[in-house]
C-alpha cells in the first residue's frame, strides 16, 4: 500500500506564495504520475498540475505561469510552488498518485490541505 502525506497549506494574502509538498511512502511500487487537484466549496475537484515519470508536466490553464509542479524521485515527493496567488485559488488541495505494482495500476489520494487566499 501507499500512503501520501501532504503539507504546506495555509492562509496567504493575494499575490503571495505557498509551497505544497506530498510525500509517498510504501514499498513495491513505481510511480507513474504524481499531481495536484483542488476542490473549492460547491465545485467539482479539478486538476491543477501533474508530472509523469519522465518529468513532463501539465497545468490547468488557470494556473499556467503562476504554479510550478516538480518532483524529487529519490524522496518520492511532489511539490507545488504557487506564486501570485489569487482569491480564486482558495480550495482544498489534494495530492494524487498513480502507482504501478508490477502490471497493476492503483490510484491514491492525500488527505487534503487547505489553501486560503484572502486579505
Amino acid at each position: 500500500q501507499v500512503q501520501l502525506v501532504e503539507s504546506g497549506g495555509g492562509l496567504v494574502q493575494p499575490g503571495g506564495s505557498l509551497r505544497l509538498s506530498c510525500a509517498a511512502s510504501g514499498s513495491g511500487f513505481s510511480i507513474n504520475l504524481m499531481g495536484w487537484y483542488r476542490q473549492a466549496p460547491g465545485k467539482q475537484r479539478e486538476l491543477v498540475a501533474g508530472i509523469i515519470r519522465g518529468g513532463v508536466t501539465n497545468y490547468a490553464d488557470s494556473v499556467k505561469g503562476r504554479f510550478t509542479v516538480s518532483r524529487d524521485n529519490a524522496k518520492n515527493t511532489v511539490y507545488l510552488q504557487m506564486n501570485s496567488l489569487k482569491p480564486e485559488d482558495t480550495a482544498v488541495y489534494y495530492c494524487n498518485l498513480v502507482a504501478a505494482f508490477g502490471s497493476t495500476i492503483r490510484g491514491y489520494w492525500g488527505q487534503g490541505t487547505q489553501v486560503t487566499v484572502s486579505s
